[in-house]
């Protein structure tokens, strides 16, 4: 039968959803931009969970992504997937993944009664969504919304979006204030917590003498004016054109006061723990790590609980400062294992 006629179908497993208990959830929404690393970084904290051996939960959710890296516990392609709907209804690939979200939200009683499934009786559930990589589905569209607030209803949820940007955006002064302003637009829309994160940190600090200010400038999102007049200081037509709203836009964005981003590269462990703290902060996880029980470690969640505390005191300076000592120290441990194999240094 076609997609429109089971959408409109009811769905015989809302029937017994409230016969399976639940407890309360905890959980990030990875989104971001198409290449900003949502996959790789799910796979990353997949594996860090698994080794804090913390409960968890891996939910791709998005009905386009054909190449998961991870084995994922829950897959929506299993309900719809994108090149179906381009398919049936004969939609180009940004409209069927549009109605691929909408057709997600009206069958949401599938995926919450597999949540409930999985979830089972464990402790302190954590579940991460990878989520698509459509922009408009988190700026102006509310299916993402939508969907999100339906799951904090059902399963009593806390979430956390953490919204990934490519690091290297901050190489180009007009592509930053973009991504700035998309992840504002984000934070508005969404209505949940929200940890925004530079990825792939590590290829930006090769490239530190191209930046027009320092990389905590960039995380902080400090004094925008600064920014404004290194827009402004060539004298192309394009940077007249466009200066008031150029200044307008970096006001809007100082004056909201939400924005600033979290470094991550995921290779580095510590990176990504600063992250899940964060996270872990922001959705209540760190308050409830005590519950988490594992018998060969009786100590483990007051652990967890450290974790997210270690690094609550170190300023972004101290931390990107230490980053830089093991991202060379790591370096150079690549290309002793690349010339002991008998190849060039690994760059």
């Amino acid at each position: 039968s076609s997609l429109l006629a089971q959408c409109l179908r009811p769905s015989c497993e809302a029937l017994i959803l409230d016969l399976v208990p639940v407890m309360v959830v905890f959980g990030q929404l990875v989104v971001g931009p198409p290449g900003a690393g949502k996959t790789t970084y799910c796979s990353g904290m997949q594996q860090l969970l698994i080794a804090l051996k913390r409960p968890r939960i891996l939910v791709n959710l998005d009905p386009a992504n054909d190449a998961l890296p991870y084995e994922c516990d829950i897959d929506i392609r299993e309900l719809v997937n994108v090149e179906d709907v381009m398919n049936e209804m004969n939609l180009g690939p940004n409209g069927g993944l549009v109605y691929a979200m909408e057709y997600i939200e009206i069958n949401l009683d599938w995926l919450i009664l597999r949540l409930k499934t999985a979830i089972g009786d464990c402790a302190v559930p954590y579940v991460l969504f990878d989520c698509p990589g459509q922009v408009e589905l988190y700026s102006h569209h509310d299916v993402m919304t939508k969907i999100t607030q339906q799951l904090v209803k059902a399963l009593d949820f806390r979430l956390t979006a953490v919204h990934l940007l490519d690091a290297t955006l901050c190489t180009d002064p007009y592509r930053y204030l973009s991504a700035v302003l998309l992840a504002l637009t984000a934070m508005m829309q969404m209505e949940l917590p929200h940890i925004n994160v530079l990825s792939k940190i590590d290829l930006v600090m090769d490239y530190t003498d191209d930046l027009s200010f320092r990389l905590d400038y960039y995380l902080g999102v400090g004094d925008l004016s600064h920014l404004s007049r290194t827009l402004h200081s060539g004298d192309h037509p394009l940077n007249i054109k466009f200066r008031k709203l150029n200044e307008l836009m970096a006001e809007m964005i100082e004056d909201y006061g939400l924005v600033s981003f979290e470094p991550l590269d995921i290779q580095d462990t510590e990176c990504a723990l600063r992250v899940l703290a964060r996270c872990d902060t922001a959705n209540g996880h760190i308050m409830n790590s005590e519950k988490i029980h594992d018998p060969s470690d009786p100590v483990s969640g007051i652990r967890l609980f450290n974790v997210g505390l270690g690094d609550s005191g170190e300023s972004i300076e101290d931390h990107l400062e230490r980053y830089e000592e093991r991202l060379r120290a790591r370096r150079e441990e690549e290309n002793e294992e690349s010339l002991e194999h008998g190849g060039g240094p690994a760059g």
